[in-house]
């Protein structure tokens, strides 16, 4: 069975940092797509970041361009999301998911593109 575990949500003050991590385990593959989306209260679910282990494409979506990074460790299975000058619109239920294999890079930030999802993991931006 397949998991995906997300970490590393928490309270934060506008202007201050944190690091989301996800995991995926069950499943061997030789390469993974994954990607960071998020849900703020009353609002659809939207793509944040998405990374390849083959080649180690990023993706982002221009609210976070420049504020986010998205890393991996393929020994580890896991992805990173580097969050930083975080702002109070940044508040939202944060989900990772994953695809065994690799998307093309025009697939990466759209949700029908993964098969694998976490719970999520709350991040709060408030003063």
């Amino acid at each position: 069975q397949v998991q995906v575990v997300e970490s590393g949500g928490g309270l934060v003050q506008p202007g201050a940092s944190l690091r989301l991590s996800c995991t995926v385990s069950g499943r061997t593959a030789s390469t993974w797509s994954m990607c960071w989306f998020r849900q703020a209260p009353g609002k659809e679910r939207e793509p944040v970041a998405a990374t390849r282990w083959s080649g180690g494409n990023t993706a982002y979506t221009d609210a976070v361009k420049g504020r986010f990074t998205i890393s991996r460790d393929n020994a580890k299975n896991t992805v990173y999301l580097d969050m930083n000058s975080l702002k109070i619109e940044d508040t939202a239920v944060y989900f990772c998911a994953a695809r065994a294999g690799r998307l093309i890079l025009s697939a990466l930030l759209y949700p029908e593109s993964y098969e694998y999802w976490g719970q999520g993991t709350q991040v709060t931006v408030s003063s």
